[in-house]
């Protein structure tokens, strides 16, 4: 019995520190790379401490930013319109989500631009992005999702693939 409890506290606990692990691994990629928002509530300060005052208060889970340098724990970041500051790793995530740019987007139901058209989403929408090939990727924005031209969505570099 005590055998068999120590068993099933000991796979938790490795798949803890499992998922920690392979967040905190995500988050030490080398710069540029893109990742998100993961707070609701997150502060971007003007360098890399909490004796920096912050600049801006972001109120958006899923934000799309762009890690453009590291220090320790904290990363300079630059957001969809183009400002940079530094926010600490805890309150990011490694989920790859999308920023609506220019005009209306169009979620297809294939890579193409004859698809059909499933939904339409607004400058400014964020959504998930869980892949990208051949310049569409796909786009869910709270369980409406479809094929959006890369070209279209900030929060990848042009003509990157993703699995």
């Amino acid at each position: 019995m005590r055998v068999r409890l120590w068993a099933i506290i000991s796979i938790i606990t490795l798949g803890l520190v499992a998922t920690s692990l392979g967040e905190a691994w995500a988050q030490q990629r080398k710069p540029p790379y893109y990742a998100s928002i993961a707070a609701s509530k997150a502060r971007m300060r003007t360098g890399p401490g909490r004796n920096y005052p912050a600049s801006w208060l972001y109120q958006r889970a899923d934000l799309p930013v762009k890690v453009v340098e590291v220090y320790n724990d904290w990363r300079k970041i630059e957001d969809p319109d183009g400002t940079q500051g530094w926010m600490q790793v805890q309150l990011m995530s490694s989920q790859r989500t999308g920023y609506v740019v220019g005009g209306i987007v169009e979620l297809r139901d294939a890579p193409r631009l004859n698809g059909r058209v499933n939904w339409r989403a607004a400058p400014g929408v964020v959504g998930r992005i869980s892949r990208c090939e051949r310049g569409w990727c796909w786009f869910d924005v709270r369980g409406r999702a479809g094929y959006v031209e890369q070209n279209r969505i900030w929060g990848t570099e042009p003509g990157e693939e993703l699995p």
